[in-house]
């Protein structure tokens, strides 16, 4: 990704036509009122994919705002055309690499819970450092979240939750809590199709004292 695309970032707006704005300053926090207009809770969704689950929390909780971040450009436009067809205006899109948005541009203690749904494995050993869940991402997510919020992992692939597991225990600005009631959550296009090859969601709910 060239530096001029790493500084740029979608947002939904009433004017598709704006959807895409420039962050002149990628080190510099976001302003949730600057971005929503108003001071709801702030969910964010870390890897959004093709912006299904975002989209749907967005449209049966209009009483929060709602980040949706996508590294991928065609994805991110998906996420945008969803939102401004859905008529979503408390649904937002970044265009960045989530473990930086995270490290850099969340402001502290401002988020309600931060979802990590169906991360990429990275299964290969000489890969695993490419792995979202290390232990500087676990901090920004401790940091990023209110107090009372939460961290939400779920994941099809055993072995990297087991491996996460610990990072995230270590963490000792978030501490383990009983799952959500994730029944009626939306699934993801990811979830439809390890559903339908019969594997096992992994899920964790880590909460900030």
């Amino acid at each position: 990704m060239s530096s001029t695309e790493t500084n740029r970032c979608a947002v939904t707006v009433p004017n598709p036509d704006a959807a895409w704005v420039t962050i002149t300053d990628i080190c510099e926090p976001l302003d949730w009122k600057a971005i929503f207009g108003n001071d709801h809770p702030v969910e964010i969704d870390l890897g959004a994919g093709d912006g299904g689950f975002v989209a749907n929390r967005a449209k049966t909780h209009p009483e929060t705002n709602f980040l949706a971040v996508e590294r991928l450009l065609g994805r991110a436009r998906k996420i945008v055309k969803k939102a401004f067809r859905q008529n979503l205006p408390n649904l937002r899109v970044v265009r960045l690499e989530s473990s930086y948005l995270m490290h850099y541009m969340i402001p502290v203690a401002s988020v309600s819970i931060v979802h990590l749904m169906f991360p990429d494995p990275w299964p290969k050993r000489r890969h695993h450092e490419r792995r979202v869940i290390q232990p500087d991402f676990v901090k920004s997510v401790a940091t990023a979240l209110r107090p009372g919020g939460e961290f939400r992992f779920t994941t099809d692939h055993s072995e990297y939750f087991q491996a996460a597991l610990p990072v995230i225990n270590a963490e000792t600005g978030l501490k383990s809590g009983p799952l959500w009631d994730f029944s009626t959550d939306p699934h993801t296009e990811f979830q439809e199709e390890f559903l339908a090859e019969g594997r096992v969601i992994n899920r964790a709910r880590y909460l900030k004292p």
